[in-house]
């Protein structure tokens, strides 16, 4: 059945919710050994019976929510036209750089993928294509490799305003995933993308560092995923078409892995609530001497002023927002709570949000916030309605999910929000 395309804007992280763009995780996850995980940047491989029944709840509450558009159904739509077709496969393998050795072997594998039917070929594209032998022991066991971060569809693509941001990957591991988001919002949702790389070759952005705040205001993060480089390119871009403009950003630390990205630590819970890893406020710890910068633009200009910290940015703009801590009071549980994206809360409205049940500090910290606590198997069962709760927090299991390195926000890219 043929699926329609919805309109794409988004100019705030808690407007309501109209649709979003998930990735049910694949095979691809199980296409990870011991020797290969850290290269797909994972910690540990994981089991996916287990993932399946987490992701079943977390997408099962989204459904019940709004409109939900899955990454291998849209791009099955759009490998219908040949044209699009012909690029991402012939893309997809020269990304992959078959050598010259290879040539024959890349040659029938084009003539192969060609006639697959899209929905084939869709799964191919995302989950990989093994080689006829491999020798057991050598890490290059596919012609073409599997995506296996494309569960984390926020980072590849970025809904800014009314366009699309197409991320420009800090690893070579995830840079195919463009040619996927760049066909589907080109040629299936029809919108204008905006793309670092195409600016500057060192330019690099993703998703989990782009936060909308409002229609004048991003708050981004700075480090081993997005760099100065993406960033000042947002700047210049909204410099030539908006007279006044404000980018706050935070610096955050290079390692560990728990903070690759702004929404590790800060998200958005609703207009004046957020979640917040306290170190980061407090500019303590890994965050000591990590600055924190509003980037003004009034008519052209840009200028940058250095901020306590995001809050204080906030404020400076006239935003009044009560943080909730990530893992509670205590500071050791903070630590452990944040490692399992603690932080990392998506907004469904205001002040209505889901994230990870095990982290229970600061599930707790939700409730005394006023945030009614609901389970998602309840809300799934009709249990618990989210319509009947003005601030609430659905909360799903995750054991295995959080070992990939993500949590809600990760997950999921908004693509209509009121």
């Amino acid at each position: 059945m043929s699926i329609t395309p919805c309109k794409i804007n988004v100019s705030s992280e808690t407007g309501r919710l109209r649709a979003v763009l998930l990735r049910r995780p694949g095979i691809e996850i199980e296409r990870m050994t011991p020797l290969n995980a850290n290269q797909a940047l994972y910690g540990d491989i994981l089991d996916k019976p287990t993932v399946d029944r987490e992701y079943g709840l977390f997408s099962g509450v989204l459904e019940r929510w709004t409109n939900v558009y899955y990454v291998r159904d849209v791009l099955a739509e759009v490998l219908n036209d040949e044209a699009v077709r012909e690029h991402l496969v012939v893309e997809s393998l020269r990304h992959d750089r078959r050598t010259s050795q290879q040539q024959q072997v890349v040659n029938g594998l084009y003539q192969h993928l060609m006639e697959l039917d899209s929905q084939q070929l869709a799964k191919i594209l995302i989950e990989g294509y093994e080689k006829d032998e491999w020798d057991g022991f050598s890490n290059d066991r596919y012609l073409l490799k599997p995506l296996y971060n494309l569960m984390f569809t926020r980072d590849a693509s970025s809904t800014v305003y009314d366009r699309v941001l197409i991320n420009s990957m800090s690893f070579e591991v995830r840079e195919r995933e463009t040619l996927i988001y760049e066909a589907i919002f080109s040629h299936f949702f029809g919108v204008q993308l905006l793309n670092a790389a195409a600016w500057n070759h060192y330019a690099r952005t993703e998703g989990g560092d782009v936060h909308i705040a409002s229609p004048d205001l991003l708050c981004m993060g700075e480090g081993i995923r997005t760099n100065t480089k993406g960033i000042d390119y947002l700047a210049q871009t909204f410099a030539k078409e908006r007279e006044h403009f404000n980018i706050l950003v935070q610096e955050l630390p290079k390692t560990p892995e728990s903070f690759i990205h702004l929404d590790m630590v800060f998200t958005f819970l609703g207009e004046h609530y957020c979640m917040a890893f306290e170190p980061m406020l407090r500019k303590e710890g890994l965050f000591a001497g990590k600055e924190t910068t509003l980037i003004n633009i009034d008519n052209g200009k840009i200028s940058y002023h250095s901020v306590p910290n995001i809050l204080k940015g906030l404020e400076s703009l006239g935003w009044e927002m009560e943080p909730v801590i990530c893992g509670g009071s205590d500071s050791w549980v903070q630590l452990r709570e944040q490692w399992h994206s603690g932080a990392n809360f998506f907004s469904l409205g205001d002040c209505q949000v889901m994230g990870y049940r095990r982290n229970t500090h600061t599930i707790d910290a939700l409730d005394k916030a006023g945030f009614n606590v609901l389970y998602a198997e309840d809300i799934i069962s009709g249990k618990a309605l989210m319509n009947s709760n003005e601030k609430f927090v659905a909360a799903f299991p995750g054991s295995e999910l959080p070992r990939a390195g993500g949590g809600a926000r990760c997950m999921t890219m908004p693509l209509l929000r009121d």
